[in-house]
């Protein structure tokens, strides 16, 4: 295949071309990945490819479980198998022919690390040039670089030192520098524990007094306390000795003998603080994040003011400016900063810090501050920080993978995302997106269809060609492409507010607002302008409020939709009250598991830095159950056919007849209203895509008791045609009684809106203000804001020529 624009010369016939020019394609052969069919095509280098289609029809499993990961694989092999063995191992993809790869550097969604100590600042090494700009200029010099540095506490050390060569010296009071706030321990924050909440003072420990999640009476967990010698078991704690209190809640790590064994003995507070809490919150199971929620307080440390550095650290400036003072800067102003310093002594950190900031200011995200904890940043955040890196590299002839760089971007900044990709593809690389928005489909060179629908019913290539050939297409993106939503003509009615007085949470500028109930109301504005921080931080937490948040599903390749919506509970329920056994039986993660695959359905045999083999459980067939458990029936089929059922079979099977669930029924309609019918219920959740976790994550609150429903951007990862059953779906919601908070770029959102809510007018520190409230049809009347030009755009001229003032 001869990509027009590729050969040598406009008169040159292809076959003249030198031979190393004609590799000029990706071609795939035979993808069958997850649930592509067979599908074979070419991509053409050196130019930019955007794949399409339905969430679910296969985009994912085509560009990164195929074409990048096979890429990537290839690329370790280069290495020796010594360093493979410490790589992690990357299966093959299921293709038969993948010929013209380039090295793939893939940009995707995944959220940076949530490390309490990780900040934008450290992860993309700006931290680590100004640590050093810090310990070459700052007056009075506090230490090396690593004397300005969070992470490292300062150590003093006396004794023998003993070099590699034998050589032994005496050093007393050594000093070895760091930057750590000794109070917070680099973190910003200390933690105040309510005690009442980790004991119950009328109970003895043999009782179940210690409340922690995980410390059960009888268990080891409580036995090391009542065998250390120190308490007695069967004592209420209300009766305990100073002494006492003081062993069970504080006492430090000492040597004891429990259990007839030598063992660290650590009073109850000092386990929790390092079990629990220093981990990010986020990343602790439910159970223990509920805990810490209701157990734990957390302040500014008092010592570093929040900065998480040591005195010396923050005593030390540049021009009256001190390395925290730098941090907390939003980025446009550090940069305006450092190009202002005029120090020819350190000049080249200078301009490698100034490029770096410079860059953050291109890709949109100047508002942001160094100081921000990485684990805040939301997902379109974290993609284009991501990007930072590759901005301005020396490298040509790559291929770029994006999933979705436009999330969580106004349409505003829509334009500079696609002038970014733009850039990267006329270096001479190739530029692979997957997205769904119109704007960004339009400058593609080439684009790729899938479908025609989602799971089994998608998976294979519907289209490839231009933007104007897809537009004349009959395909399902084609047919929605200039899809509009019209302005909403009769508004609902509020019945009610909920104050917002004060908010001055991030860059919130003591912002009084109403949040209407009983209506449909929109939250939006430019990345940065504040709508995050004015909705989870003034209106999530409180009572009757229910946040679907942007916050990836976690699950294990043996976790499924069943098992995450808690729709396997009552199934296994039925299927134990039909045949008269255990409930236990029906789990493919207990007593009815597969002993010889362990109920995973498949064997893995690791074969050390070679590819893992996969193989079908012949003892099983795939099915995960023992043969025995696969006897029991309900309604006609066994629990492994029922776990491959789609959505909407499993809705039918449970709702009526000799099967007849309710609660299954319930659970499963909700993942039917947002758009998963076709999905198998049994299906790995690592299986799905970023936009099938998010309406799952969605289906999943829907049952959730609560009158205010908070959305955080519901259209990521949806398809044109999807957006339509979202927007029903918010209606339904509306119509039933609820109160519907969106956080939402998509125009369609913002037109179907009853009351808009708009925040600005720029970023960071230029935004953090209601700059318009009222109907979307106001909006694109006055187009007094950025929103309100880009929704009448959107809207066309008609509409908003008859828009009422």
């Amino acid at each position: 295949m001869c990509i027009p624009g590729l050969t040598d010369g406009p008169d040159r016939h292809p076959a003249d071309r030198h031979p190393a020019d004609r590799h000029d394609t990706i071609r795939v052969q035979g993808a069958r990945e997850n649930n592509l069919r067979d599908v074979s095509l070419s991509i053409p280098k050196r130019r930019l490819t955007v794949f399409t289609g339905v969430s679910g029809s296969g985009k994912s499993s085509l560009v990164f479980e195929t074409i990048a990961a096979e890429s990537q694989r290839m690329i370790n092999e280069t290495y020796s198998a010594f360093v493979q063995g410490m790589m992690p191992s990357l299966a093959r993809p299921d293709v038969d022919v993948l010929e013209g790869l380039t090295t793939a550097i893939v940009v995707g969604q995944e959220r940076l690390g949530a490390d309490p100590r990780s900040t934008l600042g450290t992860v993309t090494d700006a931290n680590a040039l100004l640590r050093l700009l810090f310990s070459r200029l700052g007056t009075p010099p506090a230490g090396p670089a690593v004397a300005y540095s969070f992470n490292v506490p300062a150590r003093t050390a006396s004794g023998v030192m003993t070099s590699a060569t034998g050589e032994k010296q005496i050093v007393r009071e050594a000093v070895y520098h760091g930057g750590m706030c000794p109070t917070c321990e680099g973190r910003g924050r200390v933690s105040d524990i309510d005690l009442t909440q980790l004991v119950d003072e009328d109970r003895s420990l043999n009782e179940g007094a210690i409340l922690v999640p995980g410390y059960k009476a009888g268990g080891w967990s409580v036995r090391f306390f009542t065998e250390s010698g120190l308490l007695d078991g069967d004592k209420p704690v209300r009766d305990y000795t100073d002494t006492e209190r003081h062993d069970l809640l504080f006492r430090d790590a000492t040597k004891r003998k429990i259990g007839g064994a030598n063992l660290t003995y650590e009073g109850l507070v000092p386990q929790v603080r390092r079990s629990m809490l220093s981990k990010d919150r986020d990343a602790l199971q439910p159970h223990l994040r509920a805990f810490v929620d209701r157990a734990v307080t957390f302040v500014t440390c008092p010592d570093c003011d929040g900065t998480r550095l040591a005195p010396a650290a923050r005593a030390s400036k540049i021009a009256g400016v001190s390395i925290a003072d730098a941090c907390a800067m939003q980025v446009s102003d550090l940069a305006q900063w450092v190009r202002d310093l005029d120090e020819p002594s350190v000049a080249p950190l200078l301009s490698s810090l100034q490029h770096l900031l410079d860059k953050f200011v291109e890709i949109g995200l100047g508002y942001l501050t160094l100081d921000r904890p990485s684990g805040t940043l939301s997902g379109g955040e974290a993609q284009r920080t991501k990007l930072i890196s590759h901005l301005g590299s020396a490298l040509t002839d790559v291929t770029y993978v994006f999933d979705e760089p436009t999330i969580g971007l106004h349409p505003h900044d829509v334009q500079r995302m696609n002038d970014l990709l733009l850039q990267l593809r006329d270096k001479g690389n190739t530029v692979l997106v997957v997205e769904h928005k119109p704007e960004t489909i339009a400058i593609a060179d080439h684009v790729v269809d899938l479908g025609p629908g989602a799971g089994t019913q998608g998976g294979t290539v519907c289209f490839e060609g231009t933007v104007e050939q897809l537009r004349a297409s009959d395909t399902l993106t084609g047919r929605h492409l200039g899809d509009r939503v019209a302005l909403k003509t009769e508004p609902r009615t509020p019945t009610g507010v909920i104050e917002i007085r004060g908010a001055s949470t991030h860059n919130l500028r003591d912002v009084d607002v109403d949040i209407p109930l009983g209506v449909l109301c929109v939250v939006t504005g430019v990345a940065g302008s504040g709508k995050s921080s004015l909705v989870h931080g003034s209106l999530a937490g409180r009572d009757d409020v229910v946040v679907v948040d942007q916050g990836a599903i976690k699950g294990s390749r043996r976790s499924n939709p069943a098992t995450y919506t808690g729709l396997l509970d009552p199934v296994r329920k039925a299927f134990a009250r039909a045949n008269g056994v255990k409930p236990a039986l029906f789990s493919a993660n207990s007593e009815g598991a597969c002993p010889t695959c362990n109920g995973a359905g498949v064997i893995y045999t690791q074969l050390g830095f070679m590819d893992t083999v996969t193989t079908v459980c012949e003892d099983c067939a795939g099915k995960r159950f023992q043969a025995a458990v696969l006897e029991y029936r309900l309604g006609g089929k066994d629990i492994a056919e029922v776990l491959d059922m789609s959505v909407a079979q499993a809705v039918e099977f449970f709702g009526d007849g000799p099967a007849r669930t309710l609660a299954a029924h319930t659970i499963l309609s909700r993942l039917a209203d947002v758009g998963l019918g076709y999905l198998t219920i049994g299906q790995p959740l690592t299986t799905l895509s970023g936009g099938e976790r998010q309406r799952l994550k969605l289906a999943t609150h829907l049952g959730e008791p609560g009158g205010v429903y908070v959305l955080d951007e519901p259209t990521a990862g949806l398809h044109l045609a999807d957006v339509d059953t979202l927007l029903r779906l918010l209606d339904r919601l509306v119509d039933s009684g609820k109160s519907v908070v969106v956080i939402e770029h998509h125009q369609a959102v913002m037109a179907h809106a009853d009351w808009l809510i708009d925040l600005g007018p720029g970023a960071g520190h230029d935004g953090g203000r209601v700059v318009f409230q009222g109907t979307p049809a106001e909006a694109v009347a006055t187009r007094s804001t950025v929103t309100g030009e880009h929704l009448a755009r959107y809207v066309g001229a008609e509409e908003v020529a008859t828009a009422p003032a």
